[in-house]
């Protein structure tokens, strides 16, 4: 929606930067999830091979703060329509806290149960979207139309978002893949790396890429809805959803509970990744301390649940600054590790040894893989554009800062490494 709403763009050139910097951006985290599978090793563990066992705390906070933000954007999503069902009786706060709370008991029961829930949710899920798009279609060709045509800037702003959307998988794909037996999926005619590359490139890029646009549509025709204006000032995207199924009555209150329900899948699965970074960040310690998985994920819930709320005031604000920002040390981390396995290790996951996963005086000492994340935000820096600070170059050329946190923290890194 932030497309057409925020950015001003109409809803081709929305589509079109959508559709290419999707086909662009997946790439990364689809083929750092082949480690997964090959070393059996979570994904900031296989950091460590480049980070070492101390310096790894440093993306390993960073990628525990991205994925919580994208928790609190779900979270705010699910509250504002459940809120928008009565909103009388139910505030976006409240409807919050029911997401949040209904997320935290799936995660507890761990990843066998959290992968059939993902396995089948998706089927109620689409089935309404399709109800609401059926519903509510009628005006998606109302589309306000931008003075001029796009600008370079109007683009790659836009661009960064959606990379700082799908880059940031590379920081989570390792947690997911390693339940994949490369034995196990074999065949005669596609090798297991292709195949598991293959699943994650679809499996990140076809879910995404037709509701980005959906978004955009609905984005676009806000204003020139009035009761669809009136609604997303009120409650969000939740009210926009419901002024959709207003024709279906109260089935159509129905199927917004089903869309609003639909996030805590999203949630869910962060919750768990969130918890096994967390746990990741006992072993530097000076003492040994098990902390069972249950703590961390009551703990991030407990710290989420005032931050969706406070979010939810400036929920497009937030969300804009939350994207940008994540996709400059997603960038970084991902450039690092891939040319770690392509270059210096020749694509031989035999090369990660097992052994030593967890002794620091054997793992590297990380100090190439951080200095060359920190040389590059001397450049990335100037071709920032926040709402808060746009760089001396970002006046003229839009934010650049994802493109060049991956190119430059690469060429820094291979001299450094």
């Amino acid at each position: 929606m932030l497309a057409t709403l925020e950015f001003g763009l109409s809803l081709g050139d929305a589509s079109l930067v959508i559709v290419f910097f999707a086909l662009l951006t997946c790439l990364p985290p689809a083929f750092m999830g082949i480690g997964g599978m090959e070393t059996g090793m979570r994904q900031f563990v296989q950091a460590r091979y480049s980070f070492g066992l101390y310096l790894v705390i440093i993306p390993l906070l960073l990628n525990t703060a991205t994925i919580t933000g994208f928790t609190l954007m779900s979270a705010i999503a699910g509250g504002q329509t459940l809120a928008a069902i009565n909103p009388s009786h139910v505030s976006i706060n409240v409807g919050i806290v029911i997401t949040c709370v209904v997320a935290f008991g799936i995660s507890l029961l761990g990843f066998n149960f959290v992968h059939l829930w993902e396995r089948w949710t998706w089927i109620p899920n689409l089935i309404a979207l399709i109800i609401t798009v059926g519903c509510g279609g009628r005006y998606l060709h109302l589309q306000s139309q931008p003075a001029a045509p796009a600008t370079p800037a109007q683009i790659l702003n836009l661009g960064s978002l959606m990379a700082g959307y799908f880059i940031t998988f590379g920081g989570m794909v390792g947690d997911y893949s390693i339940y994949h037996n490369p034995r196990g999926v074999l065949s005669k005619s596609f090798s297991a790396r292709a195949r598991i590359f293959t699943y994650l490139y679809f499996g990140l890029f076809l879910p995404s890429v037709p509701l980005f646009i959906l978004g955009a549509a609905i984005g676009g025709a806000v204003p020139q809805v009035p009761a669809w204006q009136a609604a997303y000032a009120s409650t969000g995207i939740g009210g926009v959803m419901m002024e959709m199924l207003a024709p279906a009555g109260g089935f159509g209150k129905f199927v917004l509970v089903v869309l609003a329900l639909s996030v805590i899948g999203n949630i869910a699965i962060s919750m768990y990744t969130i918890s096994l970074n967390l746990e990741m960040l006992m072993p530097p310690l000076p003492f040994k301390l098990r902390v069972h998985r249950f703590v961390f994920i009551l703990v991030t819930m407990a710290v989420m649940i005032p931050m969706a709320i406070r979010a939810a005031m400036k929920w497009e604000t937030n969300l804009i600054n939350f994207l940008s920002i994540i996709g400059y040390w997603s960038a970084c981390f991902d450039v690092l590790l891939i040319l770690e396995l392509v270059v210096f290790r020749r694509m031989d996951y035999a090369t990660f040894d097992q052994a030593i996963w967890n002794v620091g005086r054997e793992l590297p000492p990380g100090l190439a893989a951080l200095g060359a994340s920190m040389l590059s935000w001397a450049l990335v820096v100037p071709v920032m554009a926040q709402s808060w600070y746009v760089g001396p170059i970002a006046k003229s050329t839009g934010d650049i800062g994802v493109e060049m946190a991956f190119v430059l923290t690469g060429l820094f890194y291979l001299p450094l490494r």
